[in-house]
């Protein structure tokens, strides 16, 4: 093949570009060198500002073909193509010729394109959040063997065996995309929404996770797991999920403590059972006040701490909570009582989905 090569080139010169340009990048990718190198390479090659920048981090890699860093601010590009991983788009490269491109300019930066996408894939997580269902799916299902499922986060960009913040996420109004964005400014996160049984649930795997960037109106369980864990921990990170509430949207797995055993009751047994049945009759009569005042009793078991969550005088939620425990058949100003209704609440939230 590389004779038949030889003597094709030797009849068209732009096929003898071509072939040294591919050999040029075949070079460079054997050599396995970085981002900044391969912008150098190509400004040589081009004798043009040639640039790189990935969509996550959106930094520009600009080098002038003297070898020196050409700055952060672009000019009118001449030529450019984007940069695909695992079919994503991930960011772009492009020449700064002045005046009409050359003939080699598409094919040298195609091949640019791949040598981006191989070192990223190499050295540094490509700064994307949106990632192929697929792939995410293999990486959290139970059934998946752990030599496929460490190719999948391999392939999302993750290093082998490295820690990982799982994120079950239900947002109506705020794209997953931009929860991943908020609570990971700084590193690798992948966001994909499921299929069934998990459909309307969205799924996040980041390197790290900033608690207060979750958007207003998003609900998110969280969970920390190795990657040899990582079905367990998006079980675990749904669990909490369920858990969460207007007045707590965002909750780690580890904060439910023995908690999340309710979420281990079959259904039918937590409807049958005297205290949660109440409370569905309770929630039935469309009075989003009663359990708003039995939520906030419930969190601070304080009748005055209630009243300054709620923005209301004691009074009026001393006399709610009667009405209340009348309601439930509980006796709320007593430990016991509260303690049932605080379970029961709890396994209600949780058979509402």
């Amino acid at each position: 093949m590389e004779a038949l090569a030889l003597r094709v080139s030797g009849l068209d010169p732009y096929v003898d570009g071509a072939i040294r340009v591919v050999a040029f990048y075949d070079t460079l990718m054997r050599r396995r060198v970085d981002l900044p190198a391969l912008a150098r390479a190509s400004a040589g090659l081009a004798e043009c500002v040639a640039g790189i920048r990935l969509h996550g981090s959106g930094r520009a890699i600009r080098f002038s073909p003297l070898g020196t860093e050409a700055g952060a601010g672009v000019q009118t590009a001449s030529t450019t193509a984007p940069v695909l991983l695992d079919e994503e788009e991930i960011g772009s490269v492009w020449l700064e010729r002045a005046g009409a491109p050359h003939q080699l300019d598409e094919i040298l930066l195609d091949r640019l394109a791949i040598a981006v996408a191989a070192a990223v894939e190499r050295y540094g997580p490509a700064r994307t959040t949106m990632a192929d269902p697929a792939l995410v799916e293999l990486a959290v299902a139970a059934g998946t063997d752990e030599v496929a499922r460490a190719r999948a986060l391999r392939l999302l960009g993750f290093a082998a065996g490295a820690p990982l913040h799982v994120v079950a996420v239900r947002s109506a109004t705020v794209p997953l995309d931009r929860v991943g964005s908020g609570i990971c400014p700084g590193g690798l996160v992948k966001a994909a929404s499921l299929a069934a049984p998990c459909e309307g649930t969205g799924v996040l795997l980041a390197t790290a996770v900033d608690r207060d960037g979750f958007p207003e109106g998003v609900r998110a369980g969280l969970a920390v797991a190795g990657a040899d864990a990582l079905d367990a921990s998006w079980h675990r990170a749904r669990t909490a999920l369920r858990f969460t509430s207007a007045r707590e949207p965002v909750l780690r797995y580890a904060e439910l403590g023995a908690l999340a055993l309710l979420a281990e009751v079959p259904d039918a047994v937590a409807r049958a059972n005297p205290d949660v049945a109440a409370l569905a009759r309770l929630a039935g009569n469309d009075n989003p006040e009663d359990l708003e005042t039995l939520d906030a009793y419930c969190a601070t078991g304080s009748l005055r701490r209630a009243a300054d969550l709620l923005h209301l005088h004691h009074s009026s939620v001393s006399r709610r909570l009667d009405h209340l425990s009348r309601a439930l058949g509980l006796d709320l100003t007593d430990p016991t009582g509260l303690t049932r209704a605080r379970l029961a609440l709890t396994a209600w939230r949780l058979l509402e989905g």
